[in-house]
This record gives C-alpha cells, sequence and structure tokens, in this order.
C-alpha cells in the first residue's frame, strides 16, 4: 500500500471516456503542496478526499488550515487485445498496473456516432473481458515461471514446496479460463504466499460505467448499465455510474457554481466524489483526524491499525516512542462542542498500544524519543 496516498489505476479500452474521466480528476486536483515526497508526473493526478468534518473540526479549534487525506490516480495508457504478447503499450501498461494498489476500469455505456468503438459496437461486458483476458493471460506468464521453479524444489527434496505448486497449479487452472485470481478462494495464508507476485487479477476492482451528459442522472433505464451490473456482481465488485463529460465540466467550474450546475443536473454529488469514497472502501481504509491550531488533518491508514500504526503515519518518531494516545470520537466531540467539554463528560480517553484505530477518531498522540 502506497505510504501517503492510495493509488487507483484508471485502465480502459481507448475511446471509452478514460482520458476526459483523467482530465476532470486532474482538473479537480489536490495543491501538490499538501503531498510532500509526491513526485506528481503528467499521468498522475492526486484528488482530496471529500471530508465534511475537516471544516467542523477547523472552525472549532480555529485552524490556519485544512489538510484533507489525499487519493492518487495513475491513467494507464489505453489497452488493446494482445497487450499481453506486447501489443498497443502492453508492456508498459501492466507494469503501470502492477504499481498500483486497485482498478477502476472505465467502460463505455453510451451511443455516440461521433465516437468510434476500437471493437466497431458497444458491449460493455465484451470490452470488460478483452481486458480480463489480457490481465490474465499476463498473470498466467509469471504464474507457470513460478510454477516450474516450485516443481523444481520438489524434486530437490523441498518439503514446503509441494504445498507451493499445488496453489500455483490451481491458480494457473483458473487464469487458463479466464476466471481472475481474485475470484478464486484461499485462506489468507495462500494470499500472503502470493503477495510477492504481485499479480494483476488479484488487484480488487471496481467499474466505472461511463453514460452519456443526459443520463448523468438518471441512468437506471441504460440497457448498457445493466449489463455490467450484471456482471460484477458476480465477483461483489461495484459498479459507479459518472458522465466522464459531466464531471470535466464540474472540474472547471469554482466550488458554489459546480453545486449550482450539480443541482440543475438532478446529482446530490459529484461522481468522482463517489469513486474516491469506492476506492477506500474497496481498499478497506479509513481516515483518523488531527485538529489543533495550525491545522485539521484527515489521515489515511488501513483498517484494524492500531494506535501506534496510525501515530507512524504522521512521523516514524511517533510510532517508536509511542507512550499512548488521547482519543475521542468526531460525533462525541462535535455533541458535547469542544473538547473540553468532552473531556468533562468523560468521553476523551487514554487508550494504549493494542487499541484499535475506529474511523472518525480524533487524536493526540503522546510519544517520547
Amino acid at each position: 500500500m502506497s505510504s501517503t496516498n492510495l493509488e487507483m489505476g484508471i485502465v480502459g479500452l481507448p475511446n471509452v471516456g478514460k482520458s476526459t474521466l483523467f482530465n476532470a480528476i486532474t482538473k479537480a486536483g489536490a495543491e501538490a503542496a499538501n503531498y510532500p515526497f509526491c513526485t506528481i508526473e503528467p499521468n498522475v493526478g492526486v484528488v482530496d478526499v471529500p471530508d465534511a468534518r475537516l471544516k467542523v473540526l477547523a472552525d472549532m479549534f480555529h485552524s490556519k488550515k485544512i489538510v484533507p487525506a489525499g487519493m492518487k490516480f495513475v491513467d494507464i495508457a489505453g489497452l488493446v487485445k494482445g497487450a499481453s504478447k506486447g501489443e498497443g503499450l502492453g508492456n508498459k501498461f501492466l507494469s503501470h498496473i502492477r504499481q498500483t494498489d486497485a482498478i477502476a476500469e472505465v467502460v463505455r455505456c453510451f451511443e455516440d456516432g461521433n465516437i468510434t468503438h476500437v471493437e466497431g459496437s458497444i458491449d460493455p461486458v465484451r470490452d470488460v473481458e478483452i481486458i480480463n483476458t489480457e490481465l490474465c493471460l499476463a498473470d498466467l506468464e509469471s504464474v507457470e515461471k513460478q510454477l516450474v521453479k516450485a516443481q523444481k524444489l520438489i524434486k530437490a527434496g523441498d518439503k514446503k514446496a509441494a504445498a507451493r505448486a499445488a496453489l500455483l497449479q490451481r491458480i494457473s487452472d483458473a487464469l487458463g479460463e479466464g476466471i481472475p485470481v481474485r475470484r478464486v478462494e484461499m485462506t489468507d495464508d495462500e494470499k500472503a504466499g502470493l503477495k510477492e507476485l504481485d499479480l494483476l487479477t488479484s488487484k480488487p476492482i471496481l467499474y466505472v460505467a461511463n453514460v452519456a451528459e443526459e443520463e448523468a442522472a438518471d441512468w437506471s433505464g441504460n440497457a448498457y448499465v445493466k449489463t455490467l451490473e450484471d456482471y460484477a456482481a458476480q465477483e461483489n465488485a461495484q459498479v459507479i455510474v459518472i458522465s466522464a463529460k459531466v464531471e470535466e465540466e464540474i472540474a472547471e467550474l469554482p466550488e458554489d457554481e459546480a453545486k449550482e450546475y450539480l443541482e440543475m443536473e438532478g446529482l446530490t454529488e459529484a461522481g468522482l466524489d463517489r469513486l474516491i469514497k469506492a476506492g477506500f472502501k474497496l481498499l478497506g481504509l479509513q481516515t483518523f483526524l488531527t485538529a489543533g491550531e495550525m491545522e485539521s488533518r484527515a489521515w489515511t491508514i488501513v483498517q484494524g491499525s492500531t494506535a501506534p500504526q496510525a501515530a507512524g503515519k504522521i512521523h516514524t518518531d511517533f510510532e517508536k516512542g509511542f507512550i499512548r494516545a488521547e482519543i475521542v470520537s468526531y460525533d462525541d466531540l462535535v455533541k458535547c462542542g469542544s473538547k473540553q467539554a468532552a473531556k468533562e463528560k468523560g468521553l476523551v480517553r487514554l487508550e494504549g498500544k493494542d487499541y484499535i484505530m475506529q474511523d472518525g477518531d480524533v487524536v493526540e498522540f503522546r510519544f517520547n524519543v
């Protein structure tokens, strides 16, 4: 997992609206200064994770600035049939996906006579399966190399190699049938054993159905979206419906005008915000909050992180010298109106090294270096 920001790769066939969506992301981009050690390449956009709680905390603590959590999107070159064999920008495409934490696959669900489809017609399931097949073929190559190694180790008398070979064979069989690794049933230990292979189809995925501008608010009657949702349901994947064109227009506008535009389109929130929230959920992420006079800030952690691990997100010294964490839940803090009032009601707790962080914990770490 990326140390600073979650990294999501945007993939899709050519002419599905992937670049339009990415343009919207970069226009809505976060201020790069908020994300140190993050070199923003031309194909990378960092956006703020929407979080209304930060404004409330900033008002309460009279913070000079607000720093939201960040999410990094990587625009990956359009994939074509044969990418696993190096067609198009094949190998570059695959190495870029390998570096991401999750995949957002943009699928065309709109008719437009002016935009040709690389396959000659609109068919979301066929499009998804083209990409799926290429990723499965690339993974199959990696798995088969590992299988040969494991079989050599068995011959050399390595006792552990037999279990590994059996797992690799199971994965190889599934990939050969076009079944992604994420759909193969495995124990947690088996999953951990495959981690170092960084298989493309083991990455969590969500589908972005790109609809026409006039369907942005009411796409439920779109037959293309329905077929994509039925397909995604087979692997418990989520489908986010957005109009890349609308997102690009929203990204151009100041905040108050963007709100008006959304209302005019009949939308409650921007598709990009829904995409970011879905990405967080997909990767089992959550945020904790810090607030003071200098800043109110959201920090990204994996669900199940302990208090010292969370402290390490701020600075490695905080984790090394962790003593305890002073914690109040955001909801309790807001109900009480101030940290002092929350303390008086006994709602501010001192937690130790074993405490599992909860989403929305407002924290002050005590540490000794």
